[in-house]
């Protein structure tokens, strides 16, 4: 079977997670026919084609594919286990997997990738500098056809191992001169990210957490709150969306909700303050909040948090971006 990133194999509930011994054993038999295309990508999550010379080659499949290649199918003796990696904590010899799904900016960078090639502008160092480079990607896939056998290999990088011709020397046979180059890069030497169809296989959590700015913890925590929020009020969807899958979406809006004090305002006192504060919040013939897409999510979620108000001086009506609850008057309990 083809490992196509653009193909998944699932249950009526349930994506089947990717054999990655299956992977190995697959992948190794047609390791010399695979071509490379090799991507740098910034915080925001934007790729840039890095072209690289013949002699990188070798050294390219060899980090990117050849060592995750070896520890997988060298872990299929030694007991390697698969864990999911929001149930369970990092130990030896475990390689993780989540759903690409799940991580939002995971899935921008493939996406970019798979539907917008063409239009993914070339490296420069003048323009783009690689100090703003937050990882290197190199996709491997069949040289016949690009959606074939298709593999993603991530790699974080550190903004202290790139150096430039103006901050470092070049010593050669002993003498000292400024490098030729306009800058070098250290690329890690260790296993990190495997993407293989629609999922994610994770060799080092605390790199793919920062690489991808995704935390399981934090999403555990909203979940929980977003089933609290549901049980509290009556809110009504459209088409198969959810809460769950708005946040999923967003995290800011995790974050938001991960902070929420769940209970102190009613439905109906959240209705009244949207109308105090002219919001077009909606409501279907039952008195369920409608909720369409994110800005509804943001708008519900900020009504809870009570983050609107309006100035006493000028009568403007203001989002609150963060707040810190203030010591009530003497005699007072404070609020909250």
């Amino acid at each position: 079977m083809d490992n196509n990133l653009l193909s998944s194999e699932t249950t009526e509930n349930t994506q089947e997670v990717t054999d990655i011994f299956q992977w190995a054993n697959q992948t190794d038999a047609v390791k010399q026919e695979l071509a490379m295309e090799v991507y740098l990508f910034n915080r925001y999550y934007t790729p840039f084609v890095l072209r690289y010379g013949t002699t990188l080659e070798i050294q390219l499949k060899a980090y990117f594919l050849l060592d995750p290649l070896g520890a997988i199918q060298m872990g299929a003796g030694t007991g390697l286990s698969i864990n999911n990696y929001e149930l369970s904590e990092a130990v030896e010899n475990e390689i993780q997997t989540t759903e690409l799904s799940k991580v939002e900016n995971a899935q921008t960078l493939v996406n970019l990738i798979e539907t917008q090639q063409n239009e993914i502008v070339e490296f420069s160092h003048e323009e783009h500098d690689i100090k703003r480079m937050k990882g290197i990607l190199v996709r491997f896939s069949d040289k016949e056809s690009r959606h074939k056998n298709v593999t993603y290999s991530v790699k974080l990088l550190q903004g202290s191992s790139a150096l430039t011709n103006s901050n470092a020397w070049q010593i050669h046979g002993g003498k000292v001169d400024v490098p030729q180059a306009e800058a070098e890069v250290k690329i890690p030497n260790d296993n990190q990210v495997l993407i293989i169809n629609k999922d994610i296989f994770i060799f080092k959590q605390n790199k793919f957490e920062r690489m991808f700015g995704y935390s399981y913890k934090q999403q555990l925590i909203a979940d929980k709150k977003i089933k609290e929020l549901e049980a509290m009020y009556k809110l009504s969807y459209a088409d198969e969306m959810n809460l769950a899958k708005l946040v999923n979406d967003k995290p800011g809006l995790a974050t938001k909700i991960n902070k929420l004090n769940i209970g102190d305002l009613s439905q109906e006192q959240v209705i009244e303050y949207a109308d105090e504060m002219q919001l077009d919040l909606m409501t279907d013939d039952a008195g369920a909040i409608i909720i369409m897409d994110d800005k509804d999510a943001k708008m519900f979620i900020n009504l809870v948090s009570e983050d609107y108000i309006t100035s006493e001086r000028t009568g403007k009506r203001y989002e609150i971006k963060g707040k810190k609850l203030l010591d009530a008057p003497d005699g007072e309990p404070p609020r909250g």
